[in-house]
């Protein structure tokens, strides 16, 4: 690449810049690391230190308790998880209404959110701290629906995002009936738009199955959505 100058001084078949052009150039890449690097410590600067943070500047000053469901058989109860009115508050419409207002949870300070793990619940607070997770699609799917129920959109956009990446010919219905239970649109979308490019192979998989006994609605919706595509292609034709 040449400025202007250069292109006088230089024929075309030479290669290389000149000075005066990489100075430019180094001296805009340089700008770019400092405006990123100064992001980075705005970022660091804003993170709160979660409270279920096993680490030494964790805070030890919380006001609220969330508890978790016991796992599924036995009889011994999970650890409470501590956080702060205010963060859950600023992170969730529904954290928001349930202890500004003279509900029993308010009263309290104790949040029971019974049909969720305890791993799920901590890294679901944890989230609303630092907005760091760490997914896999069991923890994606389980998040997701806490996400929706406490009105975290970033985190349930985050999930979705993650569920998309993972989306297969094998999860493709189970990926669209939960998509469909749970308000999510692009995973709905990527999900149905697999199934309509594997119509062929579809009647045959025990998914499909399931979900004529459970949801045929569902599948009266696939079908009238590849209708849609099939007229679509015969019109461009």
């Amino acid at each position: 690449m040449w400025c202007h100058s250069c292109r006088e001084e230089y024929e075309e078949e030479d290669a290389g810049t000149c000075k005066e052009c990489y100075e430019e150039a180094s001296e805009t890449e340089e700008e770019l690391k400092r405006e990123i690097e100064d992001l980075k410590a705005k970022v660091a600067f804003l993170r709160l230190c979660s409270p279920v943070d096993p680490s030494p500047s964790s805070p030890t000053t919380t006001d609220v308790v969330l508890h978790a469901a016991s796992p599924a058989g036995e009889c011994t109860s999970v650890p409470p998880i501590p956080a702060h009115r205010a963060v859950l508050m600023s992170r969730s419409p529904v954290f928001k209404a349930m202890l500004e207002n003279e509900m029993e949870e308010s009263r309290s300070g104790m949040i029971k959110i019974t049909d969720v793990t305890y791993n799920v619940l901590r890294s679901f607070v944890h989230y609303l701290y630092t907005a760091e997770v760490l997914l896999d699609e069991q923890m994606a799917c389980d998040l997701l629906i806490l996400a929706e129920k406490y009105q975290v959109k970033h985190l349930k956009a985050f999930c979705e995002k993650f569920m998309i990446s993972k989306i297969n010919n094998d999860n493709a219905i189970v990926s669209f009936a939960f998509a469909h239970r749970h308000n999510a649109q692009h995973l709905l979308e990527a999900a149905l738009s697999l199934l309509l490019d594997n119509m062929s192979t579809l009647t045959a998989r025990e998914e499909y199955k399931e979900l004529v006994e459970k949801d045929p609605r569902l599948v009266v919706e696939i079908f009238e959505a590849y209708l849609r595509r099939q007229v679509n292609i015969a019109l461009k034709d």
